[in-house]
């Protein structure tokens, strides 16, 4: 069974045929799907799911803390399940292909007090950008 289907059940939260395929498609590791690529990955294994049901399961996931949305340069949303582990994106600027990245150090800690403005930080964003190896090849 896959860690977002077993952090799903551990919540309790009814899994029917349809929302099991959504999360057995989220599942595995740098998975940054589209909604779009989400359906039609889910229809492959469940041919009557729709399009308005797996929006659905996907903010219902969101709304859970169990996938994580993720938009970067006005391209579509993905989701992305590795919700529980702190990381960062690495990003393609050619074809929008992201990673899960853990860089060594604190980046909460990288800023300066000075530069706080008396905020009270929870979280914080870093996105890498760079071309892919196969984008890098075509430059």
């Amino acid at each position: 069974m896959s860690d977002l289907l077993e952090r799903l059940r551990g919540r309790g939260w009814r899994m029917t045929a349809q929302r099991r395929v959504v999360a057995e498609v989220l599942d595995g590791d740098h998975v940054h799907l589209t909604a779009d690529e989400v359906h039609a990955r889910a229809v492959e294994r469940l041919p009557e799911i729709s399009r308005a049901t797996v929006y659905n399961t996907l903010g219902e996931m969101v709304t859970l803390g169990e996938v994580i949305e993720v938009a970067t340069d006005g391209r579509a949303k993905r989701y992305d399940p590795n919700a529980h582990r702190p990381h960062q994106h690495l990003v393609c600027a050619g074809c929008g292909a992201i990673r899960d990245v853990h860089p060594a150090g604190d980046p909460l800690g990288d800023l300066p007090a000075a530069e706080r403005f008396g905020f009270t930080i929870s979280n914080v964003e870093v996105t890498y950008r760079g071309l892919c190896p196969d984008c890098a090849a075509k430059a």
